[in-house]
């Protein structure tokens, strides 16, 4: 059948094949878009997976060095000299005291009264007392 010059064209292809056409187009979007997305959400956590991998890793090489340290005596011996104070029998520790380092000592805590026997003369005692000056109550 011959095309008449008053059928509509679209990019060289007639309306009812543009349609069919974009139809066409349409229905392979679709049917790639879902595994697309499938692949891009995999890739993605694959990408997390092997970063968590790669920290997992590091954590247990810091982990094995610290057992080698445990293991070894010499670092016992120094962390029991740093942290505990501790020294080997016939030494004299020494504790050296720089002048910025100098603290005053901690006042006491307050005496407590002589007790009178029962606790609850003893607390309505402490009760009736009358506070010392400088010493906020309430």
């Amino acid at each position: 059948m011959p095309r008449s010059g008053t059928e509509r064209t679209f990019f060289g292809l007639s309306t009812v094949q543009a349609v069919v056409l974009g139809v066409v187009i349409c229905a392979l979007a679709l049917t790639l878009a879902v595994p697309l997305r499938t692949y891009l959400s995999q890739r993605s956590e694959a990408d997390r997976l092997a970063a968590e991998r790669v920290e997992l890793e590091q954590h247990l090489e810091d982990l094995q060095w610290q057992q080698e340290q445990i293991e070894d005596p010499a670092w016992i011996e120094s962390q029991a000299r740093d942290r505990l104070g501790l020294v080997r029998p016939g030494e004299t520790p020494y504790k050296v005291q720089l002048p910025g380092d100098w603290k005053p000592p901690e006042p006491d805590a307050p005496e407590t009264p002589p007790s009178t026997g029962a606790w609850h003369s003893d607390l309505w005692q402490r009760l009736t007392e009358q506070p010392e000056a400088g010493v906020p109550t309430g």
